[in-house]
């Protein structure tokens, strides 16, 4: 890794859709510690403030596990001989069987411009919409419910009304742990918190109330609250009059919902229910805040819709502090729908009607353009699995994970005639399906735009020479496009160029037709392009600083100018429970981790609050199959399998687990949630339904577990036999990068024969030499020669084992002069609560039992909660149940 000769870059964080500002300063030498990475002060998002993840950036950069060369059938080769390959691939296919037979899938990953090239290419020249995004798993509901709304995909808040608001109401959004910056900014404002959640999450622990709902009744709820709102006159009737359409219709669907009937779909008592409702009513500045727990539904664009019909209702959109806003959760989830990065959308926020398809066909002089919408993401996976498409080119994103049914995913992957990835990491579930892998640039390497939630665009700069071969993506798609014939129309050289043209079309025949409109920068240079500050749009004639808020002047981007109500009716589940399959999962984000930790997963302290998957279940289930806190456990659903270590939890309803969505079969055995299930979706948006997945909970019958600690190159050989082997004894494993290895964590129905692995894995290394120590309930054995090459230590308990980390450390310090010291008792690890001051769960137990009974105290004493705050609600969760054991006393 080399630093570019830069005083310093102003760039935004890779993560969430917060998008926030980092400052880079860095010097012009080889290695990690060459950058330090901090919170960039003046940009708007975050002030500079950053979570943990954001902070903890530096740590991920390196050539650690990246994809360096063009592969091919797994062997390297040259970026000629892998894109004619490519080319090929897609020329034929379109040749034999139509331009529908090829697709590509996105990601919000990728930058703004490398997004227009992929849509460009396959809707305006190859002639197909077959090319969707990840961004359809996460926020697709959420556009569909703003456009039936609204007119267009135009979230109509900004930042600052969550300063400003006097009541934010969350509905399926852990914030404080997903969205920590904003999370932080309501806390810092003087707005009450409300939480609507079936869990009980790190959010809730901090609210001012909370309502612990059954999954999938968010509709009721709202609809409870429009029949609430229009019973005790707490209506805008002038703006309902004079900028809506439809509001009887929606009333009518609402009326079915009183305050009693409503507290018992919702299961939560009618006294909270009523808190809520009066709060809502009465307070003017009100911002619903929500994300994938009302998005990832069978019937998650009505709850949008839901939501946005009460915003409606009181006439709060478009006024300072108020506004239903849909947080994304992607770093360009935004920018992906601003170019038409959808299936069913065309760029410049057009949509599929012949009008549009013309203006875009004279404006690309694209000789094709497609006329109808393409394959959503599940069905574009079925098509794969049918044959229908048989070349298929996946950037950035690994759908063999992230899909519902990811084993029949990565299974269709597998038998598809051709699969192309592009992404920065070499090793991936999805990389493994390819037949071409086509290294791509990283943050840090990349040069572009992304657009925040707030629809904020802002540049992400290049500070790091791209390692190995590794292109910027939309040079590798423009490669393509010229190879297919089309130079003239993908003849970039910068993405100064691409960003130019983007922001022509946006203003193209629009005459304030389309929400997107950025075309005061269509003219942009180079210069400006890479001074470029961070503005929202639009950014045209009548708004040449950008616009914070949208609707302000009530009118919309509808045929009749007015905002819609949309009438809707509670649906159940498209999953339902049953005898076989009786308790429901729900899954989402660890507080330190990011989708399917390619990137976290490299910074080895983020793994220190939770390093395996952790399954929360509340106690009385627990009691029910005999699982004690720590157990593994696996998971089944009619769809597939999931394993990891049980965490008895009260913030869990009984009858509801929840899993995390992080981990992949790189990382653990049985590891991926999105495994359990059914490709079922929205029909409106085509957005799966993640959050209600029936499922049944198997205790695993473990006596034994055993540690391996080894450097990378024994750590591929295990690798290689935990996958290929079928052995009847293993019941799980998960690794955890180290610094020059991997430490990995088995479980076993027997006692493991460490000296026996240990002999085959080091079979070809010579000079090695053993220390053992062997009890009736332990074992530890040492393999070394000049280095650390084996470390195994085995037991009957896994709570009992020692703490890994000071061991894990000798894979890149000399050992010590007696080398049989690492054999020594060692204490049992506990578990890190404070990831940014490295404060354990221990410590801040044992203080709060001496007196500290406060956030503020604990911080000032042992520092934890003072950075990015992300701990702060389980410190308060474990203030609260210290209060109330003193109660009890």
């Amino acid at each position: 890794m080399t630093v570019k000769e830069y005083p310093g870059t102003h760039t935004t964080c890779p993560y969430c859709g917060v998008g926030c500002g980092i400052s880079i300063n860095g010097k012009s030498h080889p290695g990690p510690s060459a950058i330090t990475v901090r919170g960039d002060t003046q940009h708007p998002s975050n002030a500079g403030r950053l979570c943990i993840k954001g902070s903890a950036l530096g740590e991920t950069l390196g050539d650690r596990g990246r994809l360096l060369r063009p592969h091919l059938h797994g062997q390297a080769t040259d970026w000629n001989t892998a894109m004619s390959f490519v080319a090929d691939a897609f020329a034929d296919s379109i040749r034999a069987h139509g331009p529908d037979s090829v697709a590509f899938y996105l990601s919000g990953q990728l930058l703004t411009e490398d997004y227009y090239v992929a849509n460009k290419l396959m809707k305006g020249f190859i002639g197909t919409a077959n090319i969707d995004t990840n961004s359809r798993l996460c926020m697709s509901s959420a556009v569909a419910g703003y456009k039936r709304a609204f007119g267009a995909d135009a979230v109509p808040c900004c930042y600052d009304d969550l300063d400003r608001a006097d009541l934010v109401v969350l509905t399926g959004s852990n914030a404080a742990w997903t969205h920590p910056i904003l999370f932080q900014r309501m806390q810092a404002g003087n707005a009450k918190l409300v939480v609507i959640d079936p869990r009980a999450s790190a959010t809730a622990e901090l609210a001012d109330l909370y309502l612990g709902i059954r999954p999938g009744s968010d509709t009721a709820l709202f609809n409870g609250l429009l029949y609430f709102l229009a019973q005790h006159q707490y209506l805008d009737n002038h703006y309902i009059q004079h900028h809506t359409s439809g509001f009887q219709e929606a009333l009518t669907s609402a009326r079915a919902w009183s305050l009693q009937q409503t507290a018992l779909h919702c299961g939560v008592p009618a006294e909270k229910l009523l808190a809520f409702f009066r709060l809502f009513a009465e307070t003017e500045k009100t911002v619903s805040f929500y994300s994938q727990g009302i998005n990832q539904s069978g019937s998650g664009t009505d709850k949008n819709n839901a939501i946005i019909n009460c915003h409606l209702a009181t006439g709060r959109i478009g006024r300072v502090g108020a506004g239903p806003f849909s947080i994304t959760g992607q770093p360009n989830a935004m920018g992906g729908r601003e170019v038409g990065g959808l299936a069913n959308t065309l760029a410049a926020h057009m949509e599929f009607t012949r009008d549009n398809t013309n203006r875009l066909g004279r404006f690309w002089h694209a000789p094709q353009v497609a006329l109808t919408p393409g394959l959503k993401a599940v069905d574009m996976f079925r098509a794969v699995e049918s044959g229908q498409i048989k070349a298929v080119w996946i950037m950035a994103t690994n759908p063999a994970v992230s899909m519902p049914e990811a084993g029949r995913v990565a299974e269709a992957l597998s038998n598809c005639k051709f699969v192309v990835v592009s992404d920065c990491v070499a090793d991936t579930d999805t990389t493994r399906c390819a037949q071409v892998l086509l290294p791509a640039t990283s943050w840090g390497e990349k040069n572009g735009t992304v657009t925040n939630a707030e629809r904020r665009i802002s540049r992400q700069r290049p500070f790091l020479q791209p390692p190995g071969e590794a292109r910027h993506d939309w040079q590798i798609i423009c490669d393509l496009a010229q190879r297919l014939g089309y130079t003239k129309a993908f003849d970039y050289s910068h993405p100064v160029e691409i960003f130019r043209e983007h922001a022509r079309l946006s203003g193209f025949e629009n005459n304030g037709s389309r929400a997107f409109d950025i075309s005061l920068l269509e003219n942009i240079q180079r210069q400006e392009y890479d001074a470029l500050q961070p503005v929202q749009w639009p950014v045209n004639q009548d708004n040449p600083q950008g616009c914070a808020r949208l609707f302000n002047d009530a009118r919309f981007f509808t045929d009749n100018g007015r905002a819609h109500f949309v009438p809707v009716t509670p649906q159940a589940p498209l999953q339902q429970t049953c005898a076989l399959y009786p308790l429901w999962l729900n899954s989402g984000r660890m507080r330190d981790q990011w989708h399917t930790m390619t990137r976290t997963g490299r910074a080895r302290k983020l793994l220190n609050h939770s390093e395996i998957a952790e399954i929360q279940i509340n106690p009385q289930d627990a009691r029910m199959y005999n699982i004690e806190e720590g157990s593994l456990i696996a998971l089944n659903s009619a769809q597939g399998r999931m394993s990891g270590r049980a965490t008895l939890s009260e913030a869990q309803r009984p009858g509801e687990l929840f899993a995390p969505i992080h981990w992949s079969e790189t990382l653990a055995r049985d590891a991926r949630v999105s495994a359990l299930a059914a490709a079922v979706v929205d029909p409106h948006s085509g957005q799966p339904e993640f959050k209600q997945v029936p499922i049944q909970v198997e205790l695993l019958p473990c006596k034994s577990f055993a540690t391996l600690i080894c450097p990378d190159i024994v750590a591929e050989k295990l690798w290689q036999r935990l996958h290929s082997a079928k052995d009847k004894n293993l019941l799980h494993w998960y690794r955890v990068p180290c610094a020059e290895g991997y430490r990995y964590e088995l479980a076993l129905r027997h006692p493991l024969n460490g000296r026996s692995l240990g002999t085959q894995l080091l079979g070809d290394i010579r000079g090695i030499y053993w220390q053992q120590i062997e009890t009736l309930k332990n074992q530890r054995c040492l393999a070394y020669n000049n280095t650390l090459q084996l470390l195994i230590i085995a037991g009957n308990r896994w709570q009992n084992l020692p703490d890994r980390r000071p061991l894990e450390r000798y894979l890149e310090m000399e050992l010590p002069r007696v080398p049989a010291k690492l054999l020594r008792p060692i204490a049992p690890g506990v578990k890190v609560l404070c990831t940014c001051m490295q404060v354990s769960r221990t410590q801040i137990t044992e203080a709060i039992g001496k007196g500290l009974h406060s956030l503020a105290a604990l911080g000032n004493v042992l520092g934890c909660g003072t950075h990015c705050g992300s701990c702060k609600a389980e410190i308060s969760a474990l203030l609260r149940t210290a209060r109330v054991g003193v109660a009890e006393e």
